[in-house]
């Protein structure tokens, strides 16, 4: 029984019955091949639809060659997409679930990189995703537009999509229309609320006269407050209004940020949660006609269950948690909410695959965009059940004693330390990282579940493997941090000079609470990462003095990738953080350090009565290479020190071929 039974409440939609509230959102999975979508991205889907959602968004498909914004996109504008997707949507929908084609284009915010075209706009404003400026259409390509999305929604529905979610969001061409900052038109489709909503109007009209009174279409728009220029609730709530007032928009999805507030658009876990539930309670008290479907920082079935019980929304949109975790919506359903494995909003391998331009994963699911290969979050059990010893409890030792068991062997993890987890533990203890802490828990709750012997403040030597009746070795014993102060962009020191001096530590070590810290720290900070930006804000957070000292010309470039750095480096500079770029860290003299600029080679010396070392940690490894008679696998940082990311696929690959 379902301890969330608004959640699991059927709705029906333009005649169609969704089994529950839980929509798959859409999002670039930048998945295509060449602009056709197949294996990867059809096995990605339907895992979703398998794991109980009820509606799936597909990625979106520009309509336009001036609309294109990834490598991954999907061709726009021909039929060669049509029986490629045919092969996508007949499995989505014989899984249970009613599935949509989002159609969009992003104006003024292009990648000519990409789409080697003018990016086309309203007025002709900058692009806030390149540097490039944008083509103000002339009337004609207003034209042209409406009728290349009224073509795409047709496309889409010979393509087995039973609907299309028409994109306004995060200022894309839509919205652009109807932002007077962004549209200073004098014609028919600029100046008045009517002359600015002509453009959406009439291609929402459009598609419900080619496509039927049977055709699912929702409106996705997005809110933020970060700037006057965009439309703020009251001018958002009218302009549904006037859509809902035609009947032919059956759900209305709310997100946050945009173009302008990029950092709001995919909230990592700097941010709140529920960013959107206070405009869908205005819309849900508004709309005659139109379903509300809350997005943005619901991780959670406990929050989903909120929204919808109190009348917030009647959807959520949960992407990333279903990224995490394809089958949330069956394990609701089924009463194991407490076996969801929660999304830990990092953004790492979605957005920050995404970002890079790559198809996306996700870095507790190493599975997900693998699920053609894989078999996805469902593991066939083995016909040999084995003997399977796991030596470490970090990241890619617990994923790998997991699936390992899932599979059906008999597994043994012994951890040296007093708890599970390793570093991937300490960054749980960085400020709003309490994700990850819960993330090791549920580990421990599967571990019972599966029968998995965990033993704690266990070390083993090589005698003790050698000894052990296991017919698999993995070896995931991590990584330790460089003590001889080795920095990368000094590569001819093999020391620091002054390391002797004292007072220099590790991350860890300051997280573990072993450092015994003065009131002023220089944290230097080589990776660019959360160990070193996190550790610099946990310090600044004790009431420390902190200075952050990077190489890169931006403090958190390497997260960057995630649209986490801004907010890191706005709450640190809050605390009085100090960040020092483009310099390094020359000498320590054990109250203070000489820093080097590397643009101009000047030299400085400032005081401070601590220095942490956030440097490339070196692997730890101290067994033999094999054991006689047992398959011995090295995974992790053991074998490079590297990102979490890495340690939960090897873990998880491992565990697959055993």
């Amino acid at each position: 029984m379902t301890q969330h039974p608004r959640l699991m409440q059927p709705l029906q939609l333009r005649g169609r019955t969704l089994r529950n509230r839980i929509v798959f959102g859409a999002h670039t999975a930048n998945m295509s091949d060449q602009g056709i979508p197949g294996p990867r991205f059809g096995a990605y889907l339907l895992e979703r639809a398998l794991g109980g959602a009820a509606m799936i968004v597909a990625e979106p498909m520009p309509v336009h060659r001036t609309g294109v914004l990834t490598r991954g996109n999907f061709l726009h504008g021909t039929d060669d997409v049509i029986p490629h997707f045919r092969a996508i949507t007949d499995p989505v929908k014989d899984a249970g679930a009613v599935i949509l084609q989002q159609l969009y284009h992003i104006g003024a915010h292009g990648d000519s990189d990409l789409s080697f075209a003018p990016h086309w706009s309203p007025s002709g404003g900058p692009s806030y995703h390149d540097s490039d400026g944008s083509h103000a259409m002339t009337g004609a390509e207003v034209e042209e537009l409406l009728a290349a999305h009224i073509a795409a929604a047709l496309r889409a529905q010979k393509s087995g999509f039973q609907g299309v979610e028409v994109w306004a969001a995060y200022h894309s061409l839509l919205d652009q229309f109807w932002t007077p900052w962004s549209n200073k038109r004098t014609d028919h489709w600029g100046g008045s609320l009517e002359n600015r909503t002509r453009f959406s109007r009439q291609l929402i009209e459009g598609i419900r006269r080619a496509c039927g009174d049977d055709f699912i279409i929702g409106l996705a728009i997005s809110y933020s407050t970060a700037y006057s220029v965009t439309l703020d609730a009251e001018a958002l709530c009218e302009i549904v209004a006037l859509h809902d007032a035609t009947g032919h928009v059956d759900y209305v999805t709310v997100g946050y940020g945009s173009y302008l507030d990029f950092e709001g658009i995919i909230p990592t876990f700097p941010m709140g949660e529920k960013l959107t539930t206070p405009l869908t309670a205005q819309l849900k008290a508004l709309v005659k006609h139109a379903k509300i479907t809350s997005e943005a920082g619901i991780r959670t079935p406990e929050n989903a269950e909120t929204i919808i019980a109190s009348g917030e929304a009647d959807l959520v949109s949960i992407v990333r948690g279903q990224i995490a975790d394809p089958h949330l919506a069956s394990k609701v359903a089924q009463g194991r909410a407490s076996d969801i494995r929660s999304c830990i909003s990092c953004n790492q391998m979605c957005w920050g695959r995404r970002s890079r331009d790559y198809w996306i994963s996700c870095l507790i699911n190493p599975s997900a965009g693998r699920e053609f290969e894989w078999g996805g979050d469902r593991f066939t059990r083995t016909d040999t059940p084995r003997h399977v010893l796991v030596v470490g409890a970090g990241p890619a030792g617990l994923e790998a004693a997991r699936v390992a068991a899932e599979r059906g062997h008999k597994v043994e993890i012994h951890e040296a330390a007093s708890v599970i987890g390793g570093q991937f533990r300490l960054a749980g203890l960085q400020p709003r990282r309490g994700q990850i802490i819960d993330l090791l828990d549920w580990y421990e709750r599967q571990f019972a579940r599966l029968g998995v012997t965990l033993h704690l403040n266990s070390y083993l030597d090589d005698a003790d493997i050698a000894a052990y009746r296991a017919d698999h070795i993995i070896i995931a014993t991590g990584s330790l941090p460089n003590e001889t102060g080795f920095r990368r962009w000094v590569p001819h020191e093999e020391n620091l000079p002054g390391l002797a001096h004292g007072h220099v530590w590790s991350p860890e070590a300051v997280l573990r609470r072993e450092a015994r810290l003065g009131d002023t720290v220089i944290l230097y900070d080589e990776g660019s990462n959360w160990r070193g930006v996190g550790t610099a804000w946990a310090l600044a957070e004790q009431g420390k003095r902190v200075l952050i000292v990077t190489p890169e010309p931006f403090v958190g470039k390497e997260i960057a990738r995630t649209a986490a750095d801004g907010p890191a480096r706005r709450r640190m500079a809050q605390l009085g953080v100090q960040m020092r770029t483009e310099h390094m860290v020359m000498a320590w003299h054990g109250n203070g350090a000489t820093l080097r600029n590397l643009l101009t080679g000047e030299t400085e010396v400032v005081p401070a009565s601590d220095l942490v070392m956030s440097t490339t940690n070196t692997a730890f490894d101290p067994f033999a290479a094999t054991f006689p008679g047992k398959a011995t696998h090295r995974i992790g940082d053991c074998a490079a020190p590297r990102l979490a990311a890495y340690a939960f696929y090897e873990g998880r690959k491992c565990a697959l071929s055993v």
